[in-house]
């Protein structure tokens, strides 16, 4: 993982490790999908630039707030997971490669 969880954590504020294998996952998603984004591995970085951390950081907080609702969200244009790939790949695009 780039980002450990203990930053995702401290990012979310949450204290407990009652949901620490909710939050990696959502870790690994949202690593996955940056390099959907970008078009190609995270770990060709020697040094992730900050801003890819923080699409990473936006997208785990977006999924981990609406976990319980994403049929709601889905529904509903604003607060989507589109809505937050296309929030993601604004703040991305500049990194983005043509192709994989």
């Amino acid at each position: 993982m780039i980002i450990s969880l203990e930053e995702v954590k401290l990012y979310l504020r949450i204290d407990g490790d009652e949901e620490d294998t909710l939050i990696t996952h959502f870790i690994l998603s949202a690593e996955e999908i940056c390099e959907d984004i970008l078009r190609f591995p995270l770990t060709d970085y020697v040094e992730v630039p900050k801003v890819v951390i923080q699409a990473i950081l936006y997208c785990v907080a977006n999924m981990y707030e609406k976990r319980e609702g994403s049929y709601y969200y889905m529904k509903n244009e604003s607060g989507s997971i589109t809505e937050t790939v296309q929030v993601m790949t604004y703040m991305l695009a500049n990194l983005r490669k043509e192709s994989w």
